[in-house]
């Protein structure tokens, strides 16, 4: 007789337990890869602590000179308050970016390899990859939010909450488009050029330094097509819901209309599912 515990995968009893027993182990692969990032993150203090230093010294050095120079009726707050938006930006960008480098270096070690014959779909090793990148880039990001009362903003837990979800959401996206860019690619050379020739320009038309206003025509078009430039009026905006004339200055614009923080807010999750998506339809094929 046949027991239970050996019953042929085909047999009735054991056609509903399959699906489930399938999903639950491409959850835990997924969990897996989230808690690896977590725990590189928290063995090394010394180089999460290197990566929060430049919105730092931008945010004091940079932001502290130049509030002596703009006036606090240009912007509606003072300068190092419009700044605050573009260094959290610039926070959660570099580790959500570092998860499509690592993917590169893992292929090129042969470590992907060895991933790749762990009993679940490629489609969920990209996904966990994503999400773990999208925690980590989101980590950082809030301890960045302890400095926030030293740059005029209250310390509001909705405000917090608004900010940290903002970033999660930037985050996300900017991990997907790593993803996306890194499984077309087969050198980490390659992407660190790419990186240098499009990171900087990005940042720029990010309205983080700078309202988008004081552009030209041409480079306020190309700022509308940067999940940068949506991220960082995402988290201003938040900022103007709880703190009055928090973002006088209008930020992203469709032909003299300003969206909806909604609307951003969505535009922003259809632009990471949709890369991660196509990565992760790209990075089933077989090599």
């Amino acid at each position: 007789m046949t027991t239970p515990a050996l019953r042929a995968p085909d047999a009735p009893g054991n056609s509903g337990r399959e699906p489930l027993g399938r999903l639950r182990r491409e959850l835990r692969a997924v969990h897996a890869l989230v808690h690896r990032d977590l725990l590189r993150l928290s063995t090394q203090p010394t180089h999460t602590a290197l990566m929060l230093l430049q919105p730092v010294l931008y945010l004091f050095i940079l932001g502290g000179g130049l509030a002596a120079l703009i006036p606090n009726s240009s912007l509606g707050v003072g300068y190092q308050t419009y700044l605050f938006p573009g260094m959290l930006m610039m926070t959660v960008q570099a580790p959500a970016i570092l998860v499509g480098i690592r993917l590169i270096t893992d292929r090129q070690s042969g470590y992907l390899r060895e991933l790749l014959m762990a009993p679940v779909s490629r489609s969920t090793l990209l996904l966990g990859s994503c999400a773990g990148g999208t925690m980590v880039a989101t980590v950082q990001g809030a301890v960045l939010l302890v400095l926030a009362g030293a740059v005029g903003l209250p310390y509001d837990p909705l405000l917090l909450s608004l900010l940290l979800a903002g970033m999660l959401l930037a985050s996300f996206t900017i991990t997907a488009l790593s993803l996306a860019l890194a499984v077309t690619l087969q050198r980490a050379e390659v992407f660190h050029v790419l990186l240098g020739l499009v990171m900087m320009p990005l940042l720029f038309l990010s309205g983080g330094f700078f309202p988008l206003q004081n552009l030209p025509g041409w480079a306020q078009a190309l700022a509308g097509a940067n999940p940068l430039a949506h991220g960082v009026d995402l988290l201003r905006r938040c900022i103007a819901l709880r703190v009055p004339d928090g973002a006088a200055v209008a930020g992203i614009e469709w032909f003299g209309w300003q969206p909806p923080l909604l609307l951003e807010a969505a535009l922003l999750l259809a632009t990471g599912a949709t890369a991660l998506l196509w990565a992760a339809h790209r990075f089933s094929r077989p090599e």
